[in-house]
């Protein structure tokens, strides 16, 4: 277990983890309206991996003690930074957020109460400036509770968990960190696998943010080769595998510990 998760006496409320590469352009917007809704006892850690641009630059103009800003020396891929992020959060509840993303208005509340009743939640999303969602589903509430078939749906490719869309609590953070290292991308469906398994995890019907789609997305949005798919779904299936056991053992020291 990570020294940095036990540490709470800073009394952090919610902590929002960001991954910037190259974002300059459009991370101030995301950082303004993220922090509109951020409270005294909350945070925003960014893990820059090493952008060649002025993303940091632009990072830094925010003058706010919320904000710690922290460099990857190289680039490390944005699954290690939003690892990197979650590892040096202090808060009881964790988000994740996109550099190019706009939050809207009481996302924070309505997931921060999600998150009474569930280890992690997941929304859904719009699209900026009303652009086309094209093909990707709708999460729907009323599956919250079908583990068994979320869990099926990520392994087929077709339940739409989107990190930009998720948050966690700080209990879920200690089984979702370390990120296996073979997972190169799918942190959130990683992050939903755990959800699933842990039988705790919660869909919002409503949007929480506006999604900006545009060519530099990490987010695949061509098709892959069968290889690619056939390797991403064996990856995933692995990934559950190693949910399951890192779930177990969270249940039996919860146990031990009462």
């Amino acid at each position: 277990m990570n020294a940095q998760h036990e540490d709470t006496s800073l009394g952090i409320r919610a902590s929002v983890c960001m991954a910037t590469y190259n974002g300059a352009e459009y991370v101030a917007e995301q950082i303004e309206s993220i922090m509109r809704q951020l409270g005294p006892n909350d945070e925003l850690v960014i893990v820059d991996d090493a952008s060649p641009d002025t993303t940091v630059e632009v990072v830094r103009t925010f003058s706010d003690d919320r904000i710690t800003v922290l460099q990857a020396v190289q680039n490390q891929g944005y699954v290690r930074s939003f690892e990197q992020a979650v590892l040096a959060s202090k808060g009881e509840y964790v988000f994740l957020a996109d550099q190019d993303d706009v939050w809207l208005p009481g996302r924070l509340a309505v997931m921060l109460r999600a998150l009474q009743g569930a280890d992690v939640v997941a929304s859904n999303f719009a699209v900026l400036d009303d652009g086309d969602r094209g093909k990707v589903p709708l999460l729907r509430a009323a599956d919250s509770g079908h583990h068994a078939r979320n869990i099926a749906g990520i392994l087929v490719g077709y339940r739409p968990y989107y990190g930009c869309g998720m948050a966690m609590t700080r209990a879920q953070a200690r089984v979702f960190t370390p990120v296996p290292s073979y997972l190169k991308e799918s942190h959130d469906l990683w992050l939903a696998l755990c959800g699933n398994v842990a039988g705790s995890m919660a869909h919002l019907d409503e949007p929480t943010l506006l999604r900006r789609l545009h060519g530099n997305n990490v987010t695949p949005t061509g098709w892959r080769s069968l290889r690619r798919i056939l390797q991403a779904r064996l990856m995933i299936f692995r990934a559950l595998l190693e949910a399951a056991r890192r779930t177990k053992a969270s249940k039996r020291s919860a146990q031990q510990a009462a």
